[in-house]
């Protein structure tokens, strides 16, 4: 069985299983973890455990005997250290059953994917075959004789212990933000800076900021009675205040780390969280600025009143349209449980990047922003403060602020589980050797992996709905495939993209589609023409940008 009809399985277990079965995303995922490993044989899983190993020899000069190498772990390759050399097949794949030949090397050099060895024992080996230590080599082999439960479990926890305490604690974050009013604080605020007038751009700076560590349909839900409010106060514009929340909150849910979509794709990629914010904020923020724009198109082109809705009444509205601001915690305090995380992590990778030299202060500096910048460190963090925010707007005792944080840790395990099963089912489906094929299927241009990555994700997404499990599936997919060479660009345009990708095309097997039209008070058709389509058009943006920024600044691995 190829590995393109496992992958046709796989995603149909999962979009069937959301629609027609109603399963929860977890245990969709899970299913489609198995079959796929049920159905994987074990050679597939050898040799991908070897190639995602092994070096592979790019070139041999028999006058300086020296070897130009691609890929394998720099570690392994030591000097002196003996290796086996794996034959490959006419295909190009290592061989299932070999008798492996053995080298030794010296004068091992190492940039990025690309290094350079000198041969001193063994014969030489040809291009195209690979060279592992012998320690993997009994790995891979003893991983392809794993149950195949053992395997989607092995996957399961990986993605839980690269991103569980983060979405646990972007999820303490963003309750105690909503229960102290604090994300209330800084809507306030950006509109009172940017005046009553650009209350539209007001609540889409909000949503954008205020959806980094909240996810989207907290934040709709957060700021739509906000909108009613402003447009109860101007007696107009409602369909800009809804379409403005959406624009802000719907980029940051599916750029910004550290909301499990793109945590999950930067973990996959390899993409440092720091590098995946920075991105994540440029792109999101000119994609915002189109679905903003389209917004302004949208209001003055159809006139969408404001309906009654079950959320709020028209007394509740007035009454929050004149809300007594004191009431909420300043925004000295608002800010930092999010900005904090941001800042220490960006530093922190910025600041690690940086040579030096052996200067002790600067030295020292580095090492403590390469502490506190740490993920789990940063978002740590953030949610103390957010707690502590929470203790000193309300007062709560510590059994109330032990209960609020349950129900957060609660909401955040959910996430937890799916965004973990999505990493088992990218795993097995890594497995199956997908990322060869595809690469034989492509272009030779790498600029199309870009484009590929955005419509994969979208069809996922339009299929079964949901943003996050779309970006999840997509990069099981991706990740492999953009690992089989050395990018001309960085990884973090291929995570960028699936991104975009993840926007199109939001309609009625989406809860996020539900929940804009009713809390909105949008018929079906108004939110389909008005929400969905600039959610398209953000996509789109989003994917130009970042196919220019690979273009005008690739930041490829550096060559030998």
């Amino acid at each position: 069985m190829t590995p393109l009809v496992l992958l046709a399985i796989g995603m149909a277990i999962v979009v069937g299983g959301i629609l027609l079965l109603r399963l929860h995303a977890f245990l969709a995922l899970l299913l489609a973890a198995l079959c796929v490993a049920a159905l994987t044989p074990s050679e597939a899983v050898y040799r991908y455990e070897l190639s995602s190993q092994a070096a592979r020899v790019v070139d041999y000069d028999a006058s300086s005997r020296r070897l130009t190498l691609q890929g394998g772990n720099a570690t392994d390759l030591a000097d002196g250290a003996a290796l086996l050399v794996l034959p490959v097949n006419d295909d190009g794949q290592i061989r299932w059953v070999v008798e492996p030949g053995k080298v030794r090397l010296s004068d091992v050099a190492y940039n990025g994917q690309r290094g350079a060895a000198t041969l001193d024992e063994g014969s030489p080996p040809a291009a195209g075959e690979f060279l592992v230590h012998p320690f993997r080599e009994r790995a891979a082999r003893s991983t392809s004789r794993q149950h195949l439960a053992t395997r989607v479990a092995v996957g399961f926890g990986k993605v839980c212990e690269s991103i569980g305490v983060l979405i646990a604690m972007a999820a303490i974050i963003g309750k105690c933000l909503l229960d102290s009013g604090a994300a209330e604080r800084i809507v306030v605020s950006i509109r009172r800076a940017l005046g009553e007038k650009r209350t539209p751009l007001a609540l889409a700076a909000s949503g954008f900021i205020v959806g980094i560590p909240v996810f989207f349909d907290t934040v709709f839900y957060l700021l739509i009675p906000l909108g009613k409010a402003g447009a109860v106060k101007s007696g107009k514009n409602y369909l800009l205040y809804v379409l403005s929340i959406v624009a802000g909150a719907t980029m940051a849910h599916s750029l910004v780390p550290p909301t499990p979509g793109p945590l999950l794709v930067a973990s996959e990629l390899q993409v440092p969280i720091g590098v995946m914010m920075i991105g994540g904020v440029v792109v999101g923020l000119a994609a915002a600025a189109s679905g903003y724009a389209f917004a302004l198109w949208a209001n003055a082109r159809w006139v969408i009143p404001m309906r009654p809705s079950v959320e709020l009444t028209a007394e509740q509205l007035e009454a929050m349209a004149h809300r007594d601001e004191r009431t909420l915690p300043p925004l000295g305090l608002s800010l930092p449980p999010i900005l904090l995380p941001v800042v220490l992590i960006a530093g922190g990778a910025v600041v690690a990047a940086a040579d030096v030299g052996d200067r002790p202060f600067w030295t020292s500096a580095q090492n403590a922003l390469a502490f506190w910048g740490d993920k789990n460190i940063a978002l740590a963090l953030g949610a103390v403060l957010a707690m502590g925010t929470l203790v000193w707007t309300k007062r709560l005792s510590r059994g109330e602020l032990a209960a609020a944080v349950a129900t957060a840790l609660a909401s955040g395990g959910v996430i937890i589980l799916i965004t973990a099963a999505g990493g088992a089912f990218g795993q097995v489906l890594r497995q199956t050797g997908i990322a060869a094929q595809l690469a034989d299927l492509l272009p030779a241009e790498q600029v199309f992996l870009l484009p590929l990555a955005f419509l994969l994700t979208a069809l996922v997404r339009t299929a079964q709905g949901s943003a996050t499990v779309a970006m999840i599936t997509a990069v099981g997919i991706m990740a492999p495939l953009a690992a089989t060479g050395s990018l001309a660009f960085h990884p973090l345009y291929v995570a960028l993209a699936i991104g975009c990708g993840s926007k199109p095309f939001n309609w009625m097997n989406d809860s996020g589609f539900w929940i804009i039209s009713k809390m909105s008070g949008m018929t079906e058709a108004e939110t389909l023409k008005t929400s969905s389509v600039m959610m398209v058009v953000m996509g789109v943006v989003g994917l130009g940008v970042t196919m220019l920024g690979a273009w005008l600044l690739p930041l490829p691995p550096a060559g030998p």
